[in-house]
């Protein structure tokens, strides 16, 4: 959807240059307000022209349970003023690209099929680190589908060790 992402590149851009100093803050409070923004059900709210502005801000706001700075504040309005609702996901996630690019990091996605425990969790994430050469901010689901190992997904690169990756190798082997 490059349409979205041409909207909301400008709004990502001036907070990032606004929120210089407090990136990851801004992160935690923009991640809260654009997964709450995601919801098709506000977005028909804020949308429906009974709704005004400051009823679309409140609902949004009291959903997040963030606080907002001040610029906060005036960003979100800004947001809703100009209509750019829908794209707040996508600010979001190119605010964290810029975000993770001054870092030299990436985000990570790491799918198992159970629970990781925490300091097997600092143990993965350390070999990873090393086989991706950066910095990672590893995210962790569980997806049963797998039936053993994990999944790593940074941002195009995929490194599965699943049993189901290599139930899957086999199969293609023996009917080859």
């Amino acid at each position: 959807m490059a349409e979205l992402a041409t909207i909301a590149r400008p709004y990502a851009e001036a907070l990032f240059q606004v929120a210089e100093k407090d990136l990851e803050g801004t992160s935690q409070w923009l991640d809260a307000l654009a997964a709450v923004a995601g919801n098709a059900q506000l977005l028909q709210f804020a949308d429906n022209p009974k709704v005004g502005n400051q009823q679309v801000y409140d609902v949004l706001t009291g959903v997040a349970r963030v606080q907002l700075p001040a610029a906060g504040q005036n960003f979100l309005r800004t947001v809703i003023e100009n209509g750019r609702l829908a794209a707040l996901p996508e600010v979001a996630h190119q605010f964290r690209e810029m975000k993770n690019a001054r870092s030299g990091a990436s985000d990570a996605v790491v799918y198992s099929a159970f629970p990781i425990a925490g300091d097997q969790l600092g143990a993965v994430a350390q070999a990873l680190e090393k086989r991706f050469g950066r910095k990672l901010n590893l995210t962790v689901q569980e997806d049963p589908s797998l039936i053993g190992g994990i999944r790593v997904v940074v941002g195009d690169e995929v490194l599965d060790t699943s049993v189901k990756a290599r139930l899957e190798q086999m199969k293609v082997a023996l009917t080859a």
